[in-house]
């Protein structure tokens, strides 16, 4: 197995450090990042898609949950490169205040997060259901 170069390592981190950016800013330019068949997927969803599949997909479903969060931010952000120069996995800390009832949101997020040609092509994040459902129980 070749050795990851720094360079590959930097792309991926750039493209992820990139996103969390977008993410609470600018929904639309975020879709720049994604590469049109890309999949997003969220394994402990059980009211939201657990799987999206496609750009326009993924912005409408995106837009839409942005939307009901005020002041989104994500903090603590530790990210792990792998020994694939286009896969990461990081842990990151969210917080936002629920934007229908004022209540406020933390989560504890992992994300992994596989590039193509400098774009994201697979996106998976992890939550705790418990709090997802405690929070958002009455929006």
């Amino acid at each position: 197995m070749q050795p990851v170069s720094d360079q590959a390592k930097q792309t991926v981190t750039q493209v992820f450090t990139s996103f969390l950016s977008l993410i609470v800013k600018d929904v639309q330019a975020l879709m720049n990042l994604y590469t049109e068949d890309a999949v997003v997927e969220y394994p402990y969803a059980f009211d939201t898609p657990k799987r999206l599949e496609g750009k326009e997909v993924i912005y409408n479903y995106l837009k839409n949950a942005v939307a009901k969060l005020q002041d989104l931010r994500f903090t603590n952000i530790r990210v792990y490169p792998t020994t694939d120069s286009n896969i990461l996995w990081a842990e990151v800390q969210g917080e936002a205040v629920i934007a229908a009832t004022g209540i406020p949101y933390q989560q504890e997020y992992v994300m992994r997060l596989e590039t193509r040609n400098g774009l994201i092509v697979h996106y998976r994040e992890y939550w705790n259901p418990r709090i997802v459902s405690e929070r958002w129980a009455n929006t």
